[in-house]
């Protein structure tokens, strides 16, 4: 009697334990803080550890190489520089593969390549050796990130914009935490601490492919009959939006790069808000992402988000261009209002910037798609530092506004730019 009545009592706590346990994670999936199934959360598990080596690795790339292999500052910038260019020339055929082979096969070789090619700069000592080393696994993280587009829409089902942003947040928690690895190494400022730096890069690459090939293929959809092997490069309106969304995207180098070399150069703002800009924007970015991009799950959307971004850049920007002259605490409070404003814009235009590449590329070509929109994104990358020096640094105050009303511009024109895009977008048709 008392074993039977023990075994009633096991069992109900089992089924109370696993009931909790369900509430618990429905608690979850509605606070937005672990997708839904089990694809979605493999695909956020990779792309964590993938930016968490990445992070660690760019924090410290510059003092690695000078350091460690002993090569000039001037051939760092050099080979980090081209192969960056050289890098941005293989989203659209790689992506393309992806279309027609299936994207999570070619993804996962694309981080091998890159684990590989992070692994020979161990080796490596002279610069044309990490010249070909850096080549390598930017065209790799190139051709990846063309791959991984339609590997996302797969995968991200009905709920594919706020999966997307999700995405978006665990990748700058991940930056967070290698800032603060890379952190303790550069304190430590030795070879064994660079090389374990380089090697733990390396060692993210092959972990993430590991954890991508526990996905289940994804067919490639099929081609239209009408459709043509590049039509990425003949449609008109992605590629006019390709072109402003690149304009945009020199945003991201305002905080990183213009705005520390003004805090220390051209105000009286206490340097360690420099540090302190990059944090409050990594942490709102994590918090806000999946918030901000809620409605933004059409082209209509997307095109006021990112014309309510260009406005935004520009009261950031001349927030922070005021802040010149200001005593100590008036330009400490305008900098940090020019953050969080600025950090707004990002938000806005990150949500609008995902929708627009995704929902008018064709479910067929979402690789070769998504590689022209990675193509315009690099590209601003590369000349935003030169861009910033002239206008914000070279030109001051001036320079802030000038460039800020680009932002504007280019933010109002958009919303005319996607509707255009959708009237002349070709194979509309999709197959299911």
């Amino acid at each position: 009697m008392h074993v039977l009545q023990n075994q009633r009592t096991s069992k109900l706590s089992k089924r109370h334990a696993v009931d909790d346990d369900g509430r618990e994670r429905s608690r979850l999936f509605r606070r937005g803080l672990i997708p839904e199934t089990r694809p979605q959360q493999i695909l956020a598990l990779a792309t964590f550890v993938n930016m968490l080596g990445s992070g660690v690795f760019m924090v410290s790339a510059a003092l690695y190489f000078t350091r460690v292999v002993g090569l000039p500052l001037t051939q760092v910038g050099l080979g980090m520089g081209v192969a960056a260019g050289i890098g941005l020339f293989a989203g659209v055929p790689v992506g393309h593969l992806a279309d027609r082979r299936g994207p999570r096969g070619v993804y996962l070789s694309m981080l091998v390549v890159q684990g590989v090619a992070m692994a020979a700069l161990v080796l490596v000592q002279s610069f044309w050796l990490v010249l070909v080393a850096l080549c390598i696994g930017e065209l790799a993280r190139s051709a990846g990130g063309a791959a991984r587009g339609p590997l996302v829409r797969g995968i991200g089902g009905a709920h594919l914009t706020s999966y997307r942003a999700y995405l978006r947040s665990v990748a700058n928690l991940a930056g967070s935490c290698a800032a603060v690895a890379a952190g303790f190494a550069v304190q430590l400022d030795t070879r064994p601490a660079y090389l374990t730096l380089v090697l733990a890069n390396a060692l993210s690459f092959v972990a993430s492919a590991a954890i991508i090939a526990t996905l289940p293929p994804l067919p490639p959809v099929p081609a239209l009959p009408t459709a043509n092997r590049w039509e990425v490069l003949k449609d008109r309106g992605y590629v006019a939006i390709t072109v402003l969304d690149g304009i945009l995207s020199i945003h991201h180098q305002v905080l990183l790069f213009a705005l520390p070399l003004w805090i220390i150069g051209h105000t009286s703002a206490p340097r360690w808000l420099v540090g302190a800009a990059a944090l409050t924007n990594t942490a709102l970015v994590v918090l806000l992402q999946v918030k901000a991009s809620r409605g933004v799950d059409d082209s209509v959307a997307a095109g006021k988000a990112i014309r309510r971004s260009g406005v935004a850049f520009f009261i950031g920007m001349a927030l922070t261009a005021a802040a010149a002259g200001l005593p100590s605490w008036l330009a400490l409070t305008g900098i940090v209002a020019g953050i969080f404003v600025h950090t707004i814009g990002e938000l806005w235009h990150t949500a609008g910037s995902l929708e627009l590449r995704f929902n008018l590329a064709p479910a067929h070509a979402q690789g070769q798609y998504m590689g022209l929109f990675g193509f315009g994104a690099g590209l601003a990358n590369m000349v935003a530092p030169t861009v910033l020096a002239l206008f914000c640094i070279t030109w001051g105050v001036p320079g802030w506004l000038v460039l800020g009303g680009v932002f504007i511009v280019a933010g109002l024109v958009m919303p005319y730019v996607v509707r255009w895009a959708e009237r002349t977008r070709p194979n509309v048709e999709q197959p299911a």
